[in-house]
């Protein structure tokens, strides 16, 4: 039984392998689903919007941009 490398593997280490990466990703994705943000009051989470100005082009003597 050579269990040093992925390909000479039997399969039961294969198994053992598979298994614990489910459970990892479980608990990954368990963490990920109950994590919660902090609310501010009424739960309505609010954004800053910033709106774009006229388009303008700014330019050197080396190279134009728009």
């Amino acid at each position: 039984m050579n269990n040093t490398s992925m390909l000479t593997a039997d399969r039961m280490t294969h198994l053992k392998i598979v298994v614990v990466s489910l459970v990892c990703a479980t608990v990954v994705a368990g963490i990920g689903v109950t994590a919660r943000m902090t609310e501010a009051g009424n739960g309505r989470l609010e954004a800053t919007v910033i709106k774009a100005g006229a388009p303008m082009t700014a330019a050197n003597e080396m190279s134009q941009v728009r």
